[in-house]
């Protein structure tokens, strides 16, 4: 019998992400990406008795792998609510903060949800699917500008506009609801053994995901929350897997903020909470890279509070 948890995706850089934390048996520490459950059961192996960790995750799905252990504390919310969450619970500070930011192999494969064009399903890509707008939504309500602008800004599409106009004129005839009219409506042909439209396509289904779920802003949200809650000296870790969130997080812990905007003092040192472990990236192995396609993307950065 396959388990919910097996149906997510195998942890990415699983020893070196957890390994970056520097755990303290007795610390307090956060895993605002839960889903399967993997990176929490490592975290769970190295603390001790005192130890507690929170695990966040909004998708309902993810509750099924819920720990069962008294040091663990499942959150049910999206993570850009994490100061709120620690307030709660009367937490002050933690030792140390882990997200993984990819889209599980649960999401991918689940063809209720809408988050693959492998399937003719709705259009949907909520994380949180019970609340929100879904991607049909963004497709059918926008303005030929708004959705320009998700498609260049969030899918780096340099034919947007283009794309946006396509779609204003074609609902003028009906909603898009689904995979296969977006398809329809694109003049794709899933037959084409030319990869190029895969391409073109996994683009656009990245702009309608990070704008459906608020991701962009959700981060920075976080990371602001993560850096205020943090002792000194304890530290985050970070995947990403695409340019768009890496460069936020490589300017969070370079420079303290999303922009990257340098601060100094008035003998011109650098102001920033955050200092990062090393310059260099950690990218998964060969091997890691062969076993599970989901990691041949990663990037971790690893960063200690000052």
């Amino acid at each position: 019998m396959v388990t919910i948890a097996e149906t997510y995706h195998v942890p990415v850089l699983l020893k070196e992400s957890v390994d970056g934390l520097n755990i303290q048996p007795d610390g307090i520490y956060v895993d605002v990406t839960f889903g399967g459950g993997g990176h929490s059961k490592e975290i769970l192996s190295r603390l001790g008795k005192k130890g507690h960790l929170y695990s966040f995750d909004q998708d309902a799905d993810a509750e099924k792998n819920i720990v069962n252990d008294d040091r663990f504390t499942f959150v049910r919310s999206n993570f850009r609510y994490i100061e709120n969450w620690m307030q709660y619970y009367g937490v002050e500070h933690i030792d140390g903060l882990l997200a993984d930011l990819g889209v599980s192999s649960h999401h991918f494969d689940d063809e209720t949800r809408g988050f693959s064009f492998r399937f003719d399903a709705p259009l949907d890509m909520r994380m949180n699917n019970r609340a929100g707008k879904t991607a049909a939504d963004v497709l059918n309500d926008y303005t030929e500008e708004q959705l320009a602008d998700v498609f260049y800004l969030y899918g780096e599409l340099k034919d947007a506009r283009r794309i946006a106009r396509i779609f204003v004129k074609t609902r003028q005839q009906g909603r898009i609801e689904t995979t296969g009219q977006l398809l329809q409506v694109l003049g794709i042909d899933v037959d084409n053994p030319n990869g190029q439209w895969k391409k073109d396509m996994a683009k656009i289904y990245q702009a309608l995901r990070i704008e459906v779920n608020h991701e962009m802003d959700a981060l920075r949200e976080m990371l602001k929350g993560a850096t205020h809650l943090l002792r000194k000296g304890g530290r985050l870790s970070v995947i990403t897997y695409h340019s768009l969130e890496d460069r936020i997080v490589k300017n969070v812990m370079k420079a303290g903020n999303p922009e990257g905007k340098v601060e100094q003092d008035f003998f011109g040192r650098f102001q920033s909470p955050l200092k990062p472990v090393s310059n260099k990236v950690t990218v998964p192995s060969e091997q890691e890279q062969t076993e599970n396609p989901r990691s041949r993307s990663a990037k971790l950065r690893i960063a200690e509070r000052m």
